[in-house]
């Protein structure tokens, strides 16, 4: 196989990508991406307002990665996806697109995409008190978040949630979300 690297950086180049990785996440990557886009957005010039907007979502999207990424148990490689996950930061006018991909397991679904609707059904002052209530209820999933990072995605970019499911076999999906972060 010949990957011609020059046409992959060309699209890149068009697509306005900032930042692109594919792999495991760690924590050590999180504190490594978060560190290369503050650099970048200081670079750019950004208002500090933009920059900290950015970054808080940019926390959020990472942390669902790191603690969300489905995996088979037993590591079937002929079945089961890695814990592999993929994500870009994209700069188009004065918005920042932050796009994320993982695996899910297709018995997840259901109760994840429930959720994301009902974030998407929300004026900004109930999604205010949804986060309030999910908060005060405790209701925290095994993995310890309840739906407050997409909640709080859904706040702080004032923006509905842009998702998708594809499917890639009978145990998964490939789940992807993509944020835009506007300046107002």
């Amino acid at each position: 196989m010949n990957l011609d690297i020059y046409d992959f950086y060309e699209k890149m180049e068009k697509s306005n990508i900032m930042l692109s990785f594919k792999g495991e996440v760690t924590s050590e990557l999180l504190t490594s991406i978060l560190q290369i886009m503050e650099n970048k957005m200081e670079n750019l010039e950004e208002s500090p307002k933009l920059r900290r907007k950015v970054y808080n979502i940019l926390v959020e999207c990472l942390q669902n990665l790191y603690h969300h990424i489905d995996h088979e148990k037993n590591g079937s490689a002929v079945d089961a996806p890695n814990k592999s996950a993929v994500f870009m930061i994209r700069k188009d006018g004065e918005a920042y697109f932050i796009i994320t991909g993982n695996y899910i397991e297709a018995n997840k679904i259901d109760l994840l995409k429930g959720k994301l609707e009902k974030i998407n059904s929300l004026t900004k002052d109930e999604l205010k008190e949804y986060y309030k209530e999910v908060l005060n209820n405790g209701e925290m999933s095994d993995k310890g978040g309840g739906g407050l990072g997409m909640i709080d995605i859904a706040r702080k970019s004032g923006q509905k949630l842009d998702f998708n499911f594809l499917p890639v076999n009978n145990n998964f999906s490939f789940f992807s979300l993509n944020i835009k972060v506007s300046p107002n």
